[in-house]
């Protein structure tokens, strides 16, 4: 199963739409806040596709959930923007509540800033913003692979 994560978009649809159509294939997207606007124009453009999202801090008034919890066979992955979970102190807390979830995997936006690592079993990734990164790195999205061998995750270029 190939799932694409993105954060981070800011009001831009546009970026959104590049993603999308650059993935033609995917199995799921997962947009992980602040970027509650962009994501009904796209699920009204692309009514068909898998699309989980969830409500970051410049999302004021939108009706997404803090979290979610992304289902892909057996394997569970915790979403969130992230600013309830304190993420820019690390992500122990994060840790926590994913596996307190049953979550293999946790997604996290809010810095900016592109993250991926193992820690204390817990697949952690923040593809960095797909707009506007604060990390010196050019704007990006994560896909994750789920496959009988386990969970890979890696995180690219938005094309522009």
């Amino acid at each position: 199963m190939r799932i694409i994560v993105m954060s981070d978009s800011h009001g831009s649809a546009a970026v959104l739409e590049q993603i999308i159509s650059a993935n033609p294939n995917a199995d799921m997207f997962i947009h992980l806040g602040d970027g509650e606007r962009e994501v009904a124009e796209i699920r009204l453009k692309y009514p068909n596709i898998n699309l989980v999202s969830v409500r970051g801090n410049c999302d004021w008034g939108r009706e997404s959930p803090d979290y979610a919890i992304a289902e892909c066979g057996d394997v569970k992955i915790f979403c969130t923007h992230g600013h309830r979970y304190y993420v820019k102190d690390g992500t122990e807390t994060l840790r926590s509540v994913a596996r307190d979830n049953g979550c293999k995997a946790a997604l996290f936006g809010h810095t900016h800033e592109r993250y991926i690592a193992c820690e204390d079993g817990i697949d952690i990734m923040n593809p960095g913003s797909c707009r506007s990164p604060r990390d010196g790195m050019k704007p990006s999205y994560g896909f994750i692979d789920v496959t009988d061998a386990g969970v890979f995750m890696n995180i690219i270029d938005v094309g522009f």
